[in-house]
Order: structure tokens, then C-alpha cells, then sequence
């Protein structure tokens, strides 16, 4: 029987995900020599070539695809052995690191983990401020067990992952306090085509921004580029500009106008996302529970 080295196999899934020797290394705390030396002596125990050159790198052979097939259900099997004996050996005890974006923290995490220290106070839940487009490299390599994302950040089918809708955030308008639609009985986005825009320069923000003018009929004047809410509304107060503003964030926005768009009705989705097989273990259930608690009473 083909002797199948799991330490060896998270390698080499992380190097198809990474795509390059040395991000691999980093991602696992580990030398690239280390890296190669442990991809060599797996392709030696399987019997087939795992990496040929390209470039001034490697590439994954079709053999390596065709383990990494199996392997990944292998992971998810692992995944829901270790919530077993979790429940088993802990019961509501455990530890549960949740990685999040920065308005969902206020808005859904934190409420969630009071309640939960009410409810479950053995489960211990350790927050990181994440960048929604690293959720899924988060929970790949292990550094977070539960990441909140945003479905434009999708993983898409990749079997790897649970994924579970959380909440609809609807978008509102922020305008300058002497903008000219500031007290208008209704706003629309089309009314706003020809204002400056501010809002990041990639990412899934700066889709969603696009996404709702295009469909409004028209492309957005970026004038400024941000990503931090407090550098947008600072921004739109100052009057050099108009933002869409996720409804999470509105408590910030005392200094600006916002404004309803109940005929656009723009929204982004959020997600929580676990390695799948993940959701059984207890404690991560519990975490997970009072997530979409929290998530539906803001809906």
C-alpha cells in the first residue's frame, strides 16, 4: 500500500495554492530547501513525479493534481475526527480563532462573543482583524478556524471549504452634509452620476462600488482611493467626494449625510467560511451559532 504522509500532503497542497516554493515556506514557517527536501521525499514514497520546472520555478504535475483530489477529502474527513474527539475529550471547552474583516468585527463578532461567554463560557474565542480577501489563505494554512468574508471573495467550488450566508448588508449613499441631494426626498444612484467617487482601488470593495453604478448606467469618477472607513468618511464630510457605505459602518458615519437607496437597493453579502468537516466540532459550532444569532437580529 502507497504509504500517504499527511504532513507531507498539507505541503503540498499549500504549494498549489501559493504557487511558488518560497510563499509555500513562508506560509508554514518553514525553509524553502525544507519545502523542496519534503516534496522530493513525498514524490519518492508515492512513486510519481509531483513537480517539473517552469520557468524559474515549478509547476504541479497532473499526478500531483490527481493526489491532491483525494488528499483534500482526506483533510475534511480529518477535520470532522478532530471535532469528534474534540466533543469527546472537551465537551463545551475549546478554543476558537475567528478571523474577520473590520466593520464585521463591531457589528456581528463581538456582540456574538458576549453572548456566547453568557452561554458556553468554556469556549474561548481569539479575534484577528483580517482583510476579507485573506480568509480563505487563513483557513488553508491553519491560522484561523473560522473566517468571516464576503461572497465576492468567494472560494467559488473549491471542496475545501464550508460556506454559510450570514447576513445581507444593504448599502447606503454618503454624502457631504451641503451636498445638493442631501435633503432630496428620494436619492438614486443614477442621480449621482456625475459626482467624484471614493472607494478602494481594488478588492472586493471597489467591485461592489462598480458593480452597483454599472448597474445604475453609468461608470463611477474615482477622485480618491481608500480603503479605511474612517479615511472615506473623513473624505466625504470634507466634501471631496461621495461613497457607498455598508450599513454596518453607519454608526461611524455621524459627519456625512447618508441616504437610503430604496430604489438601487445595492447590498454586499457576507459569509462565514470553515475548513469543511470544521462546522462538528463543538466549540465552532457554538461560535458559529451565535454568528448567525447576531447576523439575523440585525436583519
Amino acid at each position: 500500500m502507497t504509504d500517504w504522509d499527511i504532513k507531507k500532503l498539507r505541503i503540498l497542497r499549500t504549494l498549489a495554492d501559493r504557487g511558488t516554493v518560497t510563499a509555500t515556506a513562508e506560509a508554514l514557517h518553514m525553509t524553502p530547501s525544507a519545502v523542496s527536501q519534503q516534496l522530493t521525499n513525498l514524490a519518492r514514497q508515492l512513486g510519481v513525479l509531483l513537480l517539473e520546472p517552469q520557468g524559474r520555478g515549478v509547476r504541479l504535475t497532473d499526478a500531483a493534481h490527481l493526489v491532491l483530489r483525494h488528499t483534500d477529502a482526506v483533510f475534511a474527513q480529518l477535520e470532522r475526527a478532530d471535532a469528534e474527539l474534540a466533543g469527546y475529550l472537551a465537551g463545551d471547552v475549546g478554543e476558537v480563532r475567528v478571523g474577520a474583516f473590520s466593520t464585521a468585527i463591531p457589528s456581528l463578532v463581538v456582540p456574538a462573543v458576549a453572548a456566547l461567554e453568557r452561554q458556553h463560557p468554556g469556549v474561548e474565542v481569539r479575534i484577528r482583524e483580517t482583510d476579507a480577501a485573506q480568509s480563505y489563505d487563513l483557513l488553508s494554512t491553519g491560522a484561523v478556524d473560522l473566517a468571516l468574508s464576503l461572497a465576492a471573495h468567494s472560494a467559488g467550488d473549491d471542496s475545501r471549504f464550508t460556506r454559510i450566508p450570514l447576513l445581507v448588508d444593504p448599502l447606503d449613499v454618503a454624502l457631504p452634509p451641503e451636498h445638493p441631494l442631501a435633503q432630496a426626498p428620494v436619492v438614486r444612484l443614477a442621480d449621482l452620476s456625475s459626482d467624484r467617487w471614493i472607494y478602494g482601488g481594488s478588492g472586493p470593495w471597489s467591485e461592489i462600488t462598480r458593480s452597483a453604478c454599472e448597474a445604475a448606467g453609468f461608470l463611477p469618477e474615482q477622485a480618491h482611493t481608500a480603503s479605511g472607513w474612517t479615511a472615506i468618511l473623513a473624505m466625504v464630510e470634507a466634501g471631496l467626494g461621495v461613497a457607498l457605505v455598508p450599513r454596518m459602518v453607519s454608526a461611524r458615519a455621524a459627519r456625512v449625510t447618508l441616504r437610503v437607496l430604496t430604489h438601487d437597493r445595492p447590498t454586499r453579502h457576507v459569509v462565514a467560511a470553515l475548513r469543511r468537516g470544521a462546522e462538528s466540532t463543538p466549540a465552532v459550532a457554538h461560535v458559529l451559532a451565535a454568528l448567525r444569532t447576531t447576523a439575523a437580529a440585525r436583519g
